[in-house]
């Protein structure tokens, strides 16, 4: 029997302006497949895609109305910047309750049995949104998933892109923003990086508080920058701007 993960990385939520061309692109140039579109977003008048990369879901977001949160962010960001990371674990309740104490309030509680998620404020979690979800039943990581969809286990291709290895954080002072995730999160800063089973959140100084990029295993990196070229996305070094992120393959 699989254990119950206390605290790891269940998706990354990136925004766009429109969604087309931008879940393609991801698609195509790391050979990811979409899963799912989540209907249940419409309310909040934005449309997604949602892809696997193995048991981590990359999720892209665009808003097709005026005065959403995730238009509102790319109005403050001028589009840079993930949107949100979101960790499944035991108890969201108790994580967000934990974060109220430190005067992070709670913006949004979804209830879908059997999935139940706490949504953060992206301003006082600072860099982007964070979400706690916990689906009833479902501790093995491989198992259900309502916001991916019934079946997304099917959708995972693992020939280019092998994993998500870690997420980078830009901040003026990066290891107080580290200690601030880590407080919320509930994992212990190793230097200004966040480590958790299967994935690892990296803190580095940048101008503004975001999340600046995605770090990716791939089987061949030549062959994933070659495919974002010809998308026509400028490609320095091992690394490309999509979805307001850089994406860095290895």
């Amino acid at each position: 029997m699989t254990m119950a993960p206390y605290m790891r990385l269940r998706q990354i939520c990136l925004v766009a302006p429109q969604l087309a061309p931008v879940a393609s692109d991801i698609a195509e140039i790391m050979g990811l497949a979409v899963c799912y579109r989540d209907g249940n977003v419409a309310k909040y008048g934005l449309e997604n895609a949602l892809l696997p990369v193995d048991t981590i879901l990359l999720e892209v977001v665009a808003p097709f109305k005026d005065g959403t949160t995730a238009g509102r962010f790319i109005e403050k960001t001028g589009g840079r910047g993930g949107y949100m990371a979101i960790f499944c674990c035991n108890d969201p309740d108790e994580r967000g309750r934990h974060a109220n104490a430190m005067g992070v309030r709670t913006a949004n509680v979804i209830d879908h049995a059997p999935y139940h998620g706490v949504q953060l404020h992206p301003r006082d979690c600072r860099a982007a949104f964070i979400e706690f979800n916990h689906t009833e039943g479902s501790d093995d990581i491989l198992g259900a998933y309502p916001p991916a969809g019934p079946d997304w286990q099917k959708f995972i291709r693992k020939d280019v892109t092998q994993a998500l290895t870690a997420v980078e954080m830009q901040s003026p002072n990066p290891q107080e923003l580290a200690e601030h995730w880590g407080k919320i999160i509930g994992v212990a800063p190793d230097g200004s990086a966040l480590k958790l089973p299967n994935a690892t959140f990296r803190f580095v100084k940048g101008a503004s508080e975001i999340m600046s990029a995605l770090e990716f295993r791939v089987t061949d990196a030549a062959q994933v920058l070659h495919a974002a070229r010809a998308k026509g996305h400028a490609v320095a070094g091992n690394e490309f701007l999509l979805g307001g992120v850089t994406f860095r393959v290895s």
